[in-house]
């Protein structure tokens, strides 16, 4: 008997595979969004994979997540009702959200961020950085200089100066680095399914 789950795993450690609900896709799991149904068949996202109950998965995508609310994807997955809240996008978006910025945060705890251009730029000549964090609203010209000191170096740019500030400790932060280790890992995945979930949704009209 074919086994029930689609799973792929190796010596290298290849992360197990799950198919999407709404469009079929197998993909890696880290690549996706874990949901459970609750006691109360509401439906709940757990992005860290870790909630008891049959997981619910979907492809980190706009467009995914809104055919898979509007198209009752869930309930049919789930061969029961499911109560799909109407701002479930944003809740998604919100616990990724948090979830890279509490990375950060333990990160700056740990001695592992550099922040502030001039910082910044000592840290990349030293060598060890896994992450450049550029605010989103921060000047086109300020990025391009970090990006180029280290352009082999992946760059996040989801988060607002505020946002990085707070984590930081002061009111805004435009330049951060995380140096290698677990938590840029970690943070590095996170930012990826974020990432893609803020993709604009596909424009049919």
């Amino acid at each position: 008997m074919a086994p029930r789950t689609n799973k792929r795993s190796d010596d290298t450690g290849e992360a197990s595979l799950r198919r999407c609900i709404a469009s079929g896709q197998v993909r890696p799991k880290e690549d996706m969004l874990r949901f459970v149904v609750g006691p109360e068949n509401d439906l709940v996202p757990d992005l860290e994979g870790r909630l008891p109950g049959r997981g619910l998965w979907l492809s980190a995508d706009r467009d995914v997540v809104n055919t898979a609310c509007t198209g009752n994807h869930f309930a049919k997955a789930a061969r029961r009702q499911v109560t799909v809240p109407d701002d479930l996008f944003e809740r998604v978006d919100s616990l990724l959200t948090r979830r890279c910025l509490d990375l950060i945060g333990l990160a700056r705890r740990a001695g592992d961020v550099a922040v502030g251009f001039e910082k910044v730029r000592a840290r990349l000549a030293k060598g060890g950085v896994a992450i450049v964090l550029a605010a989103r609203d921060g000047a086109d010209g300020g990025r391009d200089k970090v990006r180029a000191l280290a352009p082999r170096v992946p760059v996040i740019d989801l988060f607002t100066a505020a946002e990085l500030g707070a984590v930081m400790g002061r009111p805004h932060a435009v330049h951060v680095v995380v140096d290698e280790g677990g938590l840029a890992k970690s943070l590095l995945r996170q930012a990826k399914r974020l990432a893609a979930l803020r993709r604009p949704a596909t424009d049919e009209n």
